[in-house]
């Protein structure tokens, strides 16, 4: 049974979901953006809306700072493999990005590292897997505990 996203976490209601691509990501977006509105979940778009090359981490900082700005805040991200945009997003302090391919992994990234981004493999996963990821990530909670002394450690 696929759980329904439900933007929650053991500290607050989600205050803002932000998602943004580069040009590899664009249409995975667009099919994102499409699904979470059907789910009655608001997400604010920082782009590319383009299908020319650009730049993933002039998006990548800008979903970043957005996301830093709030603890409640989450993010989604997308490029090509998924790993540049989480390069990039993890070099903002309170940014904790997390790759997914699977549903499982987003959720081990929630409930074990208290991710805030997913970042998304437009070339290697489709809509309906990148749906169910993005599901899995919104609807679990960080467990804190054990893990909260691990994460507390991440930051330099």
């Amino acid at each position: 049974t696929q759980n329904k996203p439900t933007p929650t976490n053991t500290r607050n209601q989600i205050f803002m979901l932000y998602i943004a691509n580069d040009h590899a990501g664009l249409e995975l977006k667009m099919q994102l953006i499409t699904f979470l509105r059907t789910q009655n979940i608001a997400v604010q778009d920082l782009g590319t809306d383009s299908p020319n090359s650009c730049d993933y981490p002039d998006y990548a900082h800008l979903l970043a700072q957005n996301v830093a700005e709030r603890p409640e805040n989450r993010g989604i991200l997308i490029c090509g493999s998924g790993v540049g945009v989480s390069i990039a997003a993890n070099r903002h302090k309170n940014v904790r990005a997390a790759l997914c391919w699977l549903p499982q992994i987003a959720t081990l990234a929630r409930q074990h590292n208290d991710a805030n981004v997913v970042c998304l493999p437009a070339r290697f996963i489709d809509a309906g897997l990148a749906q169910e990821v993005v599901t899995q990530f919104l609807a679990t909670a960080f467990e804190g505990g054990r893990h909260q002394t691990r994460v507390s450690k991440i930051e330099l």
